[in-house]
C-alpha cells in the first residue's frame, strides 16, 4: 500500500492512532474501492498502550463486516494487515472538538445519540462473531452478564497489570480481590433482551457528519460487546461526562428511543441502571489510576503531578462505594504515593542515587545500613509489589530488599490521622533505639534510618520482622496466644523492666500513672467530634465531665514505672518460626505501670481463661516485686478502664469510618454491641440504650459474634 500524502493525525484513542490519508488508487498498490482523492482512515495500534479495556472480540474488522447490513453508516474495513486497518473515512468532526467534556450537549444531539444506541438492538447474537466461552448462555440474564463483565475486568485489566501496578493499587487501598468481591455481590436483575453494544460511546468516538443524514456516526468499535443494553447506557453516561443536570434528560431520551425499537429493553431501567453505573465506576478505577500514574513520565512539573493526583482521587471516590474501599486517601497522600511510584519507575533508566532524601540527625548512620542502602530502600519502595505493602491504622509499611544488604527492611510512612484520638507519648524510633542499646532479650525491629524524602515526607526504615527466608506475610496470633507464646510474651515484658527509661521519659518516676491514664481518657472523650458525642449520648454513654466523676471512684497501688509497649493487639505480635513472638509497632509505647501492658493485651486479644491464668502466674513470678505488688485487686480496674475506652474509641470509628481497613479495628467494631453492653454495665449505667438514628450504627449494635469465640474489644470474663 502506498499513500499520496498523509492529511494528519485526527484521532488518538487509548490503544490506536487514527490517520486520515489519501491512498493511491491506480496501479498494483492502489485501493480500487476508493475514488481518486477520497480519504481513508489508517488505524494502527499504539505499542506502548496499557491493557486497560475489556475486549469481547479481537477482530474489529470482522465485527464491522457483520454489522454493516444492520448499521450501514459504520466504517467499512477496506484492508487489514496484521493489527493495521484501513477504514472508510467518516466525513465530519468528533463531537469532542465542538463540545468538550463536561459541557452541556444540545438536546437534538442527545436524541440522536439515544437513537444510535437504540439502533443497535437490531443486531442479535446470530448476526455477530462467536462469543467467548465465558459469556452467559442466556440472552436475557442481566445478573449473569454483569458478573461476566466483572470477571472479564478482573482477568483482562486487573490481573494483566497487577505485576507492574499492584503495589501502587495496594498503597492506594485497593484490595487485590475487589472485583471478585464485586461480582459476588451482583444482585438479580430484571430480564431484558441482549443486543449489540458499543460500550465506549464518548465524545471522541461520535462523529458529527457534514450532511443532514445521518447526523451522527459511531466509530472505534474495538470494545463492542453483546449483552444488556443498560450497560451501554451506563458507559455512555459516565464516559460522555455530561453535566449532572443532563443525566435525567439523557436517560429519558434513551427510554423513548428504545421504546420505539425494542420496548422490553427498558424493563427495570429505574431499578437496574445503578448496578451498571456501579460497575463502570468500579472497573474504571484501574485504567484511570494507571493512566494518571504513567502520564507523569520521566519529566514532569507540579502542575502535572496535581493533575494526576486529582484524576486518581476522583477515580477512587467514584469507586469507593461499588468496590467497598475502606478509606479513600486524601489528595496529599495520593500525591506522595504517585511521587514515590514514579521515582522508582524505569529500571536502569533511573538510578538509585536520584532518590533525594535527608537524614534526621537523631538517628546516625547504622553500621549495617549505609546511606546508599537507604537510597536503595526508598528506590525499591515505590516499585514494591502488592504483597509487600502492609497498610495499618497509622502507617503504610513496605517491605523491600536492598542489593548488598543480607536482610529485608521495612519502610514506614505515616498515613493515619494527623491528630489520633489516643495520644502518643514517646517517639517510636527513640523507644526502639533504647531497646537495641539496652541489649535486653526483647524481640523488636531495629531502627536503621530516619529522615525526610521527596515532597518533605518523613520516613523510618526498620528491620523487617516477618518470616525468615525472604519477604513473606507475617503470621499473627489473631485468635489468641498458644501456651509457649504466652510464656514468651511474659518473658519479654520482664525484659522491658530492665530498659533504662531515664532518657525516654525523665519525669515518669514522679508521676501517678493511673491518674494520668484517667485524664487522658477524659481528654479524648472531650475532644471527640460532635457527630460521635451525639451518638454517644443516644447510647447512654456519659459526657467527659460525668466520666471523670465515675473514674475518680477507683485507685491502684503505685508500681515501679517501666517501658510499656502500649498496644499489644494480635496484629502487633508476629509469630516466629522458631517459636515465640516479635513485638512490632511501638508507636503507642509509654513509661508506666507494667500491669497495664498485660491487662491491655488481654483486652485486645482473644484470651482463654487458662491462658489468662498462665500469663498472670508467670508475670507475677518473674517480674520484680515492686512491679507486681497489689496486682490481684488492680488488674480489674485497668480492665474496666479499657472496656470503657473501647466504648468511645470504637464508636468513633463506626461514626467516622476511620481506620476500618485495619483488621484489629474491623474486628472490634464488628462486635461493638458486646463492647457497649460491657461498658455500660461497668459504668453502672443500667437500662437498655436507645437505638441510634443512623441505620448503619443500629445494625452494628444488633450484631453479635455467634461463633462463641472471644473477640477483640471485650474482655474474656465479662
Amino acid at each position: 500500500m502506498r499513500y499520496a500524502r498523509a492529511l494528519g493525525q485526527f484521532g488518538r484513542g487509548h490503544h490506536h492512532l487514527n490517520y486520515r490519508v489519501r491512498p493511491l488508487t491506480k496501479g498494483p498498490s492502489g485501493l480500487p474501492e476508493c475514488a481518486d482523492g477520497q480519504s481513508v482512515t489508517v488505524r494502527e495500534p499504539i505499542p506502548s498502550a496499557l491493557p486497560v479495556v475489556i475486549r469481547t472480540w479481537q477482530d474489529e474488522a470482522e465485527l464491522l463486516d457483520r454489522i454493516r447490513c444492520f448499521l450501514p453508516h459504520v466504517p467499512r474495513c477496506l484492508v487489514k494487515r496484521g493489527d493495521l486497518m484501513i477504514l472508510t473515512y467518516m466525513d465530519g468532526v468528533p463531537l469532542a472538538s465542538i463540545c468538550p467534556d463536561g459541557k452541556p450537549v444540545d438536546s437534538g444531539l442527545i436524541a440522536a445519540l439515544a437513537a444510535l444506541l437504540a439502533d443497535m438492538t437490531q443486531v442479535r447474537r446470530q448476526h455477530l462473531p462467536p462469543l467467548p466461552p465465558s459469556w452467559p448462555r442466556s440472552s436475557r440474564s442481566g445478573r449473569a452478564f454483569l458478573r461476566t463483565l466483572a470477571h472479564a475486568a478482573e482477568e483482562q485489566i486487573r490481573q494483566r497489570n497487577w505485576a507492574e501496578f499492584g503495589g501502587l493499587f495496594a498503597m492506594l487501598g485497593i484490595p487485590e480481590d475487589a472485583l471478585v468481591r464485586f461480582a459476588e455481590r451482583v444482585p438479580t436483575l430484571i430480564r431484558r433482551p441482549f443486543s449489540l453494544l458499543h460500550t465506549d460511546l464518548h465524545r471522541g468516538n461520535v462523529i458529527v457528519t457534514s450532511g443532514a443524514e445521518p447526523p451522527l456516526v459511531c466509530v472505534d468499535w474495538e470494545l463492542a460487546s453483546f449483552g444488556d443494553p443498560l450497560h451501554d447506557l451506563a458507559t455512555h453516561l459516565v464516559r460522555m461526562q455530561y453535566p449532572d443536570d443532563q443525566w435525567p434528560e439523557v436517560i429519558e431520551a434513551w427510554r423513548e428511543a428504545m421504546c420505539g425499537r425494542r420496548s422490553n429493553a427498558v424493563d427495570g431501567l429505574d431499578r437496574d441502571l445503578k448496578h451498571y453505573l456501579a460497575f463502570e465506576r468500579a472497573q474504571s478505577v484501574y485504567p484511570d489510576v494507571m493512566r494518571a500514574a504513567t502520564s507523569l513520565g520521566d519529566s514532569y512539573d507540579q502542575h502535572d503531578l496535581d493533575a494526576a493526583t486529582y484524576a486518581v482521587h476522583r477515580a477512587l471516590v467514584a469507586a469507593e462505594e461499588p468496590l467497598r474501599l475502606k478509606k479513600v486517601p486524601d489528595e496529599s497522600e495520593i500525591e506522595r504515593v504517585l511521587f514515590r511510584w514514579n521515582e522508582s519507575r524505569g529500571g536502569e533508566a533511573r538510578a538509585v542515587f536520584q532518590v533525594v532524601w535527608q537524614r534526621d540527625p537523631r538517628i546516625p548512620e547504622h553500621p549495617e545500613f549505609s546511606d546508599d542502602a537507604v537510597s536503595g530502600a526508598l528506590f525499591a519502595e515505590g516499585a514494591a509489589c502488592a504483597h509487600h505493602v502492609f497498610k495499618g491504622t497509622a502507617h503504610l509499611n513496605t517491605a523491600v530488599r536492598v542489593p548488598g544488604v543480607p536482610f529485608p527492611v521495612m519502610v514506614r510512612r505515616k498515613v493515619g490521622s494527623a491528630n489520633p484520638r489516643e495520644r502518643r507519648f514517646l517517639n517510636e524510633h527513640a523507644v526502639l533505639r533504647a531497646i537495641e542499646l539496652s541489649k535486653v532479650p526483647v524481640r523488636a525491629p531495629r531502627v536503621l534510618a530516619l529522615g525526610i524524602s521527596g515532597l518533605r515526607e518523613p520516613f523510618t526504615i526498620h528491620s523487617y520482622e516477618g518470616p525468615a527466608g525472604g519477604i513473606r506475610t507475617p503470621n499473627h496470633p489473631a485468635n489468641g496466644l498458644l501456651p509457649h507464646e504466652a510464656d514468651n510474651l511474659v518473658d519479654q515484658l520482664r525484659a522491658l523492666t530492665f530498659v533504662d527509661c531515664g532518657q525516654l521519659d525523665p519525669a515518669a518516676q514522679t508521676r501517678e500513672f493511673y491518674w494520668e491514664l484517667q485524664y487522658e481518657l477524659v481528654r479524648m472523650v472531650n475532644e471527640l467530634p460532635q457527630a460521635t458525642t451525639g451518638v454517644a449520648r443516644e447510647l447512654g454513654l456519659p459526657s467527659s465531665s460525668r466520666l471523670l466523676e465515675i473514674l475518680g471512684r477507683h485507685d491502684v497501688v503505685p508500681r515501679r514505672p517501666v517501658l510499656l509497649h502500649g498496644d499489644l493487639n494480635p496484629w502487633n505480635l508476629v509469630r516466629r518460626e522458631e517459636g515465640g513472638l516479635t513485638l512490632i509497632d511501638w508507636e503507642m509505647a509509654m513509661v508506666g505501670d507494667p500491669l497495664y501492658d498485660l491487662v491491655r493485651h488481654m483486652h485486645l486479644t482473644p484470651t482463654r481463661p487458662e491462658i489468662r491464668e498462665r500469663l498472670f502466674a508467670r508475670w507475677y513470678r518473674l517480674l520484680p516485686g515492686e512491679c507486681t505488688k497489689g496486682w490481684q485487686q488492680d488488674w480489674r480496674v485497668y480492665r474496666w478502664m479499657e472496656v470503657v475506652r473501647s466504648a468511645y474509641v470504637d464508636l468513633d470509628r463506626l461514626v467516622t469510618g476511620d481506620s476500618l481497613e485495619a483488621p484489629n479495628v474491623r474486628r472490634a467494631v464488628d462486635t461493638y454491641a458486646m463492647t457497649l453492653a460491657a461498658a455500660t454495665a461497668a459504668l453502672g449505667l443500667r437500662g437498655r440504650p436507645k437505638a441510634p438514628a443512623n441505620p448503619s450504627l443500629a445494625r452494628a449494635l444488633m450484631h453479635h459474634d455467634d461463633g462463641g469465640r472471644r473477640t477483640a474489644g471485650v474482655p474474656a470474663d465479662i
